[in-house]
């Protein structure tokens, strides 16, 4: 007995200690989301609940409205960056997330605060929409309507992740921790989050068994390219409609989604070596990944 009351006190202890640094976010109509007070001034929820060109507001854990600027998003982890002058509301503890394993006990927390108990059920999450690797986990709980957004955390009140229900039809996730402050670094570094760029429209296409075997490929679709933005890094790197891209700096590109987990804001600038199929014959490009122009 004695030892599920301390569990059951450690776990609410936890609430406590992270509810602290929870805003809720009004960033779409009727119902707010949650965001953390990740580092000084920056607020992180998921992308998906705050619409553009909507004005933000967030309600802190005392009752105050602040105003808050999307400043950087990331569409294919489900993040956004918001900014805001925080006063009097501590930011969250992170904690590396590398420790994490399955069946390790985790929390959800919602603006509230609201909690959800469960555990880490996969470590690397890649289904549906394509995403860096290690970037997304998988948790075997119930994220209640407004949650997306706000902290996975562990026992002791660390923050581990940002849940978000916009990720996956099927599971429920949270993107790491680490992942998150690597986006958050990007917004410190430069004030936004770079959106990798390479100016082409692709659909999948299966590659023949003959050509697979002669050239030694073991994945069985690619991407074609079926348009070529003029002036974009594609377009200089000489990449043309009907190209087939097989590879990028390494990774395997079967499907349009996979370009995502590829061109990470990290690469924005850098060379990366593309594989591609022109005529059935097989071709190396260099591509300098550019930044993806913003609309308007």
């Amino acid at each position: 007995m004695t030892t599920a009351m301390d569990l059951s006190n450690a776990l609410a202890g936890a609430v406590e200690r992270a509810a602290g640094s929870l805003f809720a976010v009004h960033g779409r109509p009727r119902l707010p989301s949650t965001g953390v007070h990740w580092r000084a001034g920056l607020i992180v929820t998921a992308s998906h609940t705050v619409e553009p060109d909507r004005e933000v507001t967030l309600t802190a854990p005392d009752g105050r409205t602040l105003a808050a600027q999307v400043v950087g998003r990331d569409p294919g982890l489900d993040i956004a960056v918001l900014r805001a002058e925080v006063t009097g509301v501590p930011a969250a503890d992170i904690h590396d997330d590398g420790d994490l394993r399955i069946g390790h006990l985790v929390l959800a927390l919602g603006a509230g605060p609201r909690a959800s108990a469960g555990i880490v059920s996969a470590l690397d999450l890649r289904g549906g929409r394509q995403r860096e690797p290690d970037a997304m986990l998988a948790v075997d709980l119930t994220l209640y309507p407004g949650f997306s957004g706000g902290p996975l955390v562990d026992v002791l009140g660390h923050v581990v992740g940002i849940t978000t229900s916009g990720a996956s039809r099927h599971l429920q996730c949270a993107v790491r921790a680490a992942a998150v402050t690597r986006l958050t670094d990007h917004v410190v570094r430069a004030g936004r989050i770079p959106r990798a760029y390479l100016g082409v429209g692709t659909q999948p296409v299966v590659l023949p068994n003959d050509l697979r075997e002669r050239l030694g490929l073991t994945q069985r679709t690619a991407v074609i390219v079926v348009n070529v933005t003029s002036d974009s890094p594609a377009a200089a790197a000489g990449l043309v409609m009907g190209d087939v891209i097989v590879s990028i700096a390494g990774h395997a590109i079967a499907e349009p989604g996979d370009l995502v987990a590829v061109l990470q804001p990290d690469r924005v600038g850098n060379t990366v070596t593309t594989s591609i199929l022109r005529g059935g014959e097989p071709r190396q490009i260099q591509v300098t990944v550019g930044e993806r122009p913003s609309r308007g």
